[in-house]
C-alpha cells in the first residue's frame, strides 16, 4: 500500500508579516477597550478602539477619540507601544526580543526579517538588526532629551512622558500627540508653531526615521564618501532633499505670507516635512488653498524611503518611475541613475505599486463621498493620508460612520504592509509556467 506523503505547510514571509500587524492590531484594540484605557473608566467600543490601533500599528496618526484627553495614562502607553512595534516592524520587534535573549536565527526567520527591512540580501541581517535596534533607542532617546526641558517648562513633570510620546510619534513617523484638551481636541503642534525647538526636533525625527535603517547604516559605514554609497541610498538622499526643498519653498511663497519671517519659515519647513507619513501639523490646514492641500496630498502619497519607519508608495518608487519615463525621452532601453542601470523588474514593481495606491486612494475617497455625503477633496485627503499612513486630517475623521471607518482602517493595514507585501500573501505561489502567448503589439499614448 503506497503512502500518501503529506506536504507540511509552512507560512511565508509575506503570510508571516500580514498575520503580524494584524494580530497586534487585534491585541492593541482588546487592550484599549479596557475600562482603564479610557480617562473616564469606560469601556471604549470596539471600533474606536481598533480604528485607534490600527492607526497606532500603521504609524498613521488618523484618530477617531483625541489622545490626549479621551485616553488614560495606561490607553497612552498602549498607544505609544503600538507605535513602536509598527514603526519598527513587527518582524523586527520579534527578532529584536530573540536577539537579546540570546537565541539563535534561524534561516527562516532571516529570510522575514529580510522582507520586513527591505534588506536586498540576507547576508548581514542580524548585524543591521542590531543597528537598528541601537538607532532606535539612540534617536528617541536624544529626541526625548532635547524636548524635556520645553514640555517640563509648559506641563510641569508631566513633560518627561510628553517628550518621550512625541520623540518615538515622530521617530517612528505616527502623528500622535498629547496637546489636546477637552476644550480644544485635535489640536496637532499649533501651540508650538513658532517654537524653533519643537520644531527643528520633530522635523529631524521624522526625516531620520523616514529615511531608512539600510541608508543610515550605509551612511555610518562610508562617512562622507558620496560615491561610495549604494545606488539606492544615493536616490533616497537626493530624493529626500527634493521632497524638503521645493514644498518648503511652495508654502514660503505661496501659503503663509502674512506671518512673521521666523515663523514662517518654520511653519513652511515644518508643513513639507510632516507629509511625507508623519501626521503633524503646526498650521490649520483647512486655511491652506487647495493647490497647497493638492501638494500635501501628493507628499503623502509619496511617503519615505524603503525599509524605514515611514509608509506611502517611497521616495524609490517615484524616482524609478520618473527615470525610465525619462529613458523613454531620450530613447534608452536602461532606466540608470549615478552610472548604474536598474533591472526592468524594478520598473513593472513602481508602477504595479503607483497604480495600486491611486486605485485605493481614488476609490476610497469615491466610496466614502458617496457614503457620508462630503466634498470628494476632503475625502480624497482623508484617504491619502490613510493609505500613505500619515494622519494629516482636515477634521472629518472623528465624524465618519462605521463604512467610511472600515474603508479608512484597511487603508492604513495596506499602507503600513505594502500592497505588493498583501498580493504575494495571497500568491504564495509563484506561477511556474514557462510557455508564452503569441506576441501582438499595442499602441499606447
Amino acid at each position: 500500500m503506497a503512502e500518501k506523503i503529506h506536504k507540511k505547510r509552512h507560512l511565508t514571509t509575506f503570510q508571516v508579516i500580514i498575520l503580524g500587524f494584524a494580530s497586534v492590531i487585534f491585541a492593541g484594540a482588546l487592550l484599549l477597550m479596557l475600562p482603564i484605557s479610557s480617562k473616564s473608566g469606560v469601556v471604549t467600543p470596539f471600533m474606536e478602539a481598533l480604528f485607534t490601533s490600527a492607526s497606532a500599528v500603521c504609524v498613521t496618526g488618523l484618530i477617531v477619540q483625541d489622545t490626549a484627553s479621551y485616553w488614560s495614562e495606561f490607553g497612552q502607553a498602549v498607544i505609544l507601544v503600538l507605535i513602536q512595534i509598527g514603526g519598527m516592524g513587527v518582524v523586527t520587534v520579534a527578532a529584536s526580543i530573540a536577539l537579546i535573549s540570546g537565541k539563535k536565527i534561524s534561516l527562516m526567520q532571516r529570510s522575514t526579517m529580510q522582507e520586513a527591512i527591505a534588506v536586498p540580501k540576507v547576508g548581514g541581517i542580524v548585524r543591521l538588526t542590531g543597528f537598528v535596534i541601537k538607532a532606535v533607542l539612540v534617536f528617541e532617546l536624544l529626541g526625548a532629551l532635547v524636548m524635556m526641558p520645553v514640555f517640563c517648562k509648559d506641563y510641569g513633570a508631566k513633560g518627561v512622558w510628553m517628550a518621550v510620546f512625541h520623540s518615538i510619534s515622530a521617530f517612528c513617523n505616527a502623528g500622535f500627540d498629547l496637546l489636546g484638551t477637552p476644550e480644544a481636541r485635535f489640536v496637532s503642534l499649533t501651540p508650538y508653531v513658532d517654537h524653533p525647538v519643537i520644531n527643528i526636533t520633530i522635523s529631524l525625527l521624522i526625516i531620520i526615521g523616514g529615511i531608512g535603517f539600510l541608508t543610515w547604516d550605509d551612511i555610518r559605514t562610508n562617512r562622507h564618501h558620496f560615491k561610495r554609497y549604494r545606488m539606492q541610498t544615493k536616490i533616497i538622499l537626493v530624493s529626500t532633499i527634493i521632497l524638503l526643498l521645493f514644498p518648503a519653498i511652495y508654502f514660503y511663497l505661496g501659503e503663509f505670507t502674512e506671518l512673521p519671517t521666523g515663523k514662517r519659515v518654520l511653519s513652511s519647513l515644518f508643513q513639507s516635512v510632516a507629509p511625507r507619513t508623519a501626521g503633524f501639523n503646526t498650521m490649520d490646514l483647512t486655511a491652506v488653498s487647495g493647490a497647497g492641500q493638492g501638494i500635501i496630498i501628493i507628499l503623502m502619497m509619496i511617503g519615505g524611503s524603503p525599509g524605514s519607519t515611514a509608509g506611502g508608495m517611497k521616495t524609490t518608487t517615484v524616482a524609478v518611475l520618473f527615470a525610465n519615463a525619462a529613458a523613454v525621452f531620450r530613447r534608452k532601453e536602461d532606466v540608470q541613475f549615478f552610472g548604474r542601470r536598474t533591472d526592468g523588474k524594478a520598473v513593472k514593481s513602481a508602477a504595479t505599486i503607483l497604480i495600486m495606491y491611486l486605485t485605493l486612494f481614488i476609490g476610497g475617497g469615491l466610496v466614502i463621498s458617496i457614503v457620508e455625503g462630503i466634498p470628494l477633496g476632503s475625502c480624497l485627503f482623508e484617504t491619502a493620508s490613510a493609505v500613505g499612513t500619515v494622519g494629516l486630517t482636515l477634521g472629518i475623521t472623528p465624524s465618519l460612520g462605521l463604512v467610511s471607518q472600515v474603508i479608512l482602517i484597511i487603508l492604513m493595514f495596506l499602507g503600513r504592509v505594502g500592497g505588493l507585501t498583501l498580493i504575494y500573501a495571497v500568491l504564495s505561489e509563484p506561477s511556474r509556467n514557462f510557455s508564452k502567448m503569441p506576441q501582438e503589439n499595442i499602441t499606447v499614448g
